[in-house]
């Protein structure tokens, strides 16, 4: 049975490597050399732990992307935390398909998917060990004696990542195993509901928002979270709480999203000239668009980098008769391509529509042929400038986990759901605008969902998004491939959610299985 290294309680230190993602220049504890009070004695030592929570959403591991990954029994490419959040957002969709023959990876896109596969465990698994080693920086540092001036806010800044990782899990696996600072360790965690687990981070986001000791964004330093996160992630909470709670909590997210839109955040519109300016928010040097991202992924060619985040969305969208010189790599991957059904919600005048086309036939006759569907040009290791990123084995592009277009798009959906935004339909023009398409005077809801998959296709919102409109398994929207069918069929409801997997059931039998998945022994 593979084994989660790290999960929920147990201590976690990133072991040694170069760099970590903040600014490249920390280098996490050796968990082999050292444990929490012999090592957490100086300021120094928390940015070394806190880097190693950083660093579990960028890496597989702690020694390159060629070395073990953190999870033992897993791929250290497939198991990487954006990689598995692509496999569950986007494949499962009409936005992307993978044609590889790695195990299941074809069953996200199918939705046929059981309650052992590898994929799923692997995500599953990256969710709960980036819980458990916030939980460790957490009860370490609100132990400890050592005092400095950050302390607090680097407790509050690991509260914010144990938050998204949970919101990642309320979001795709629903009842989950929980534990905070205060669980005793070594002992299997309880499962708690997704309404209960809604309505915690309900409360810790607001208290993060609030009464943190996080900085607002001028205060920010790049890679590093802040209260417009915390702000961010709680308005996600509410938009989909309908979904998660069960009860509509779209006012609660307008106010939410008016806070957030006086942060000082706006949207990229200057260009340096080679690229357009949408384009230059998933280059090589998007670091530079602090104007537009909120919260990124680092990644650096040399230093931080892995088989998953944009390595994984820029190798295995290049293949076929495309040029990997194009995209600023050594070589394409030939994986990942969209079904047609996504590529006509584009029109030819879009800046947005960044595809390959020349060779690629629209239709997905053959999911393995990788000519069969258009490909993905969005991410590149291309610098602003043309220059290629620093490798061209690895890539120095960050994965924009959280962007200031995607606020203004919430707010339009908020607006016409019935709760009010200032400016909301105006924000959502803005957005069109700089793809240079024409205002919609009057847009529905069918409009800001067709939006929201030409802005944000590839960041991981895709799936979350047909949820809460009704599409993801029903009638009502098919796509080729969806429920194993090329024409497209409906897949039962219960998929909706993700299956606990049978492993962890196996390991911890107080969980019990989402409904519809078999039964629960």
């Amino acid at each position: 049975m593979k084994t989660i290294k790290y999960i929920l309680g147990i201590l976690v230190l990133g072991a040694t490597m170069t760099s970590c993602v903040w600014d490249l220049n920390v280098t996490p504890i050796d968990p082999n050399a050292n444990t929490a009070d012999k090592a957490l004695v100086s300021e120094a030592a928390y940015e070394q732990f806190l880097a190693g929570v950083y660093l579990g959403f960028a890496t597989s591991g702690y020694y390159g992307k060629d070395g073990s990954a953190s999870i033992s029994g897993l791929d250290g490419g497939a198991s990487q935390y954006i990689r598995g959040l692509y496999h569950h957002s986007e494949l499962t969709t009409d936005e992307s398909v993978c044609g590889w023959n790695d195990q299941t990876i074809k069953n996200f896109h199918w939705m046929n998917w059981t309650t052992d596969d590898t994929f799923i465990y692997a995500f599953y698994s990256r969710i709960f060990m980036q819980v458990g080693m916030a939980n460790e920086f957490i009860r370490e540092a609100k132990a400890s004696e050592v005092n400095f001036a950050k302390k607090q806010q680097y407790i509050d800044e690991a509260r914010v990542l144990r938050a998204l990782a949970y919101y990642h899990a309320i979001d795709n696996f629903g009842n989950v195993p929980f534990a905070d600072e205060t669980a005793v360790v070594g002992v299997n965690p309880d499962q708690i509901s997704r309404g209960d687990l809604y309505d915690w981070l309900e409360n810790e986001l607001k208290d993060l928002v609030s009464n943190s000791a996080l900085p607002d964004k001028s205060g920010t330093e790049y890679g590093h979270v802040n209260k417009s996160v915390a702000k961010f992630l709680l308005a996600k909470l509410y938009l989909n709480a309908e979904v998660f709670k069960g009860t509509a909590a779209y006012d609660k997210c307008a106010s939410v999203l008016t806070d957030l839109m006086d942060d000082g955040y706006s949207l990229h519109t200057t260009s340096a000239g080679v690229y357009n300016p949408y384009q230059e928010l998933f280059l090589a040097d998007n670091n530079k668009c602090t104007d537009e991202i909120i919260f990124a992924i680092e990644q650096n060619g040399a230093l931080t980098n892995s088989y998953g985040a944009t390595n994984y969305l820029i190798f295995a969208s290049t293949g076929g008769a495309m040029d990997p010189a194009e995209m600023g790599i050594s070589s394409g991957w030939g994986g990942l391509r969209m079904t047609p059904e996504f590529y006509n919600k584009f029109t030819s005048d879009d800046a947005r529509a960044l595809f390959y086309t020349a060779t690629q036939q629209p239709d997905i006759d053959d999911i393995g042929e990788f000519s069969h569907g258009y490909a993905f040009m969005k991410f590149r290791n291309k610098n602003s400038d043309g220059s290629d990123g620093s490798e061209a084995g690895s890539v120095d592009t960050d994965f924009p986990m959280m962007r200031y277009a995607d606020v203004l798009l919430m707010a339009a959906e908020c607006q016409l759901r019935g709760a009010n935004v200032s400016g909301a339909i105006a924000g959502f023009n803005s957005v069109r605008a700089r793809a240079g398409l024409a205002a919609i005077a009057s847009p529905t809801l069918q409009n800001v969902l067709d939006e929201r998959a030409r802005e944000l296709y590839q960041e991981c919102w895709r799936r979350n998004d047909l949820i809460r409109f009704g599409l993801f398994t029903s009638a009502n929207y098919l796509w080729q491939w969806k429920g194993n069918v090329k024409e497209g069929a409906p897949v039962e409801d219960y998929r909706a959610l993700f299956p606990i997997p049978d492993s962890d059931r196996l390991a911890n039998t107080k969980l019990q299985q989402n409904p519809g998945y078999g039964t629960n022994k």
